[in-house]
């Protein structure tokens, strides 16, 4: 798992982080100021990157969490079969190494999905998310 640690209280909107193994992207963030015997804390609404459920959670600004490292790259399409779930073969354009994954969802996906054209993915945590065409 490739990841690095952040202080909750450094996290902006659109950032991400790890909540219990999971990626989220950050969607909202507040902030409370200290009080008289307490920390600051920063209330985060997040977002999951592969399952899109969403997850709140509030914790001292100085608290140390994961943050993940995605590694974008780009795959071009080399066959898509009939089997249920549909799967597409892709293969790396920067290492050549060929793999399968399931055809994403059309509202989760920007653009049509078809033989020959290149798609861009993202490495999350060892999992596969299929992201946009180029």
């Amino acid at each position: 798992m490739s990841h690095k640690v952040v202080e909750a209280g450094s996290l902006k909107i659109g950032r991400y982080l790890v909540i219990e193994g999971e990626p989220y992207r950050v969607v909202s963030i507040e902030k409370s100021k200290s009080g008289k015997h307490g920390h600051a804390k920063a209330r985060i609404t997040a977002v999951g990157i592969f399952d899109g459920s969403k997850k709140s959670i509030v914790l001292p600004t100085d608290t140390k969490v994961d943050a993940p490292v995605i590694d974008k790259r780009l795959a071009q399409v080399n066959y898509i079969t009939d089997s249920s779930p549909p799967m597409l073969g892709l293969m790396d354009m920067e290492s050549y190494e060929s793999f399968e994954v399931a055809m994403p969802d059309p509202e989760d996906f920007e653009g049509k999905v078809e033989q020959g054209i290149q798609i861009e993915y993202w490495i999350v945590l060892g999992r596969r998310k299929l992201v946009r065409r180029r």
